[in-house]
């Protein structure tokens, strides 16, 4: 049997509904779903303001060269929605293992969000741990309604360090592209593309032998004035030092964005969680909790 033959072709398409469409404050937020192995949904949880904080699963253990992996979401109107996974993606060695395609095959994740009008889409998936000689590509796309808000975050390590593997031969791309919907018209508000593989990995200006990168970006309601977000961005700054690695944060086309390099999953998911946590403060909702299925050992906001 062929690699192509064996390779998964799972898809994900989810719609966020408001149950009560009142004029409550904090509505009340349901899911609807259907899947295709080897994604499975889990148990969603509610929120005390009505947030739907559902966990994906990919039972299949991790991808390997030919897999892909499509996931479709729409926001509907007056939702708050809060996405996640119970684990880390593992993405198995490609380059050179493959007798038809010695040069490797290409595992990918293709995600694609749509926001309507005051919805509030959270992203907040585990670390992917790319092993050496592994290929995989994330192109997401989101599209925003002005009132909308989004929440991405991406954490990536490059090689299991931890046995003294580096990513070798293998690649690693991510592709964000973010618009936002005026009626007919349609303005970009940020676009961030990144490939790491051969000597990105050590130069100085690129990876710096560091094997963990993670971003973050928040898209903002278009209500909200830049002098606000330039605010809630000087407060990051100033809260957000890291223990271990380092921490940059600037403005977007109406929101922020966060770098983390270093060698530390943990420490770039509680970076994250600090400015995820001034984030909801300075639109006056719920604090944060820590996710259910993450594993996480300490309390993140400090």
């Amino acid at each position: 049997m062929s690699q192509e033959d064996t390779a998964w072709h799972g898809m994900c398409d989810l719609n966020f509904l408001n149950r009560d469409d009142s004029k409550s404050s904090d509505p009340y937020t349901i899911h609807q779903g259907t899947y295709k192995a080897p994604f499975k949904l889990l148990r969603a949880s509610q929120k005390a303001d009505g947030r739907c904080e559902l966990p994906i699963l990919h039972t299949a253990g991790g991808l390997v060269g030919g897999d892909q992996l499509t996931l479709k979401v729409v926001a509907n109107r007056r939702t708050r929605s809060l996405l996640t996974n119970v684990a880390a993606q593992k993405v198995y060695g490609s380059v050179g293992r493959l007798k038809d395609h010695p040069e490797g095959k290409w595992a990918t994740q293709n995600c694609y969000f749509f926001l309507d009008e005051d919805s509030d889409l959270e992203w907040m998936p585990q670390e992917v741990i790319v092993f050496a000689n592994g290929l995989f590509e994330q192109r997401m796309h989101v599209e925003l309604s002005p009132s909308a808000s989004f929440l991405g975050v991406e954490v990536v390590r490059l090689g299991r360090t931890s046995l003294g593997e580096t990513l070798d031969s293998g690649c690693w791309r991510s592709g964000l592209e973010i618009s936002r919907h005026f009626g007919q018209e349609k303005r970009w508000e940020f676009i961030d593309r990144l490939e790491l593989s051969g000597d990105a990995l050590t130069a100085k200006h690129g990876m710096d032998s560091q094997p963990v990168l993670g971003s973050l970006v928040w898209a903002a309601p278009t209500s909200l004035t830049q002098e606000k977000i330039d605010q809630l961005l000087e407060v990051c700054r100033k809260k957000g030092d890291v223990r271990e690695g380092a921490m940059s944060l600037s403005s977007i086309n109406h929101g922020i964005s966060a770098r983390y390099l270093g060698r530390s999953t943990q420490e770039a998911r509680f970076s994250f969680f600090r400015i995820w946590m001034h984030i909801r403060k300075f639109r006056s909702l719920h604090s944060p909790e820590s996710l259910r299925v993450w594993p996480m050992q300490e309390d993140p906001s400090f």
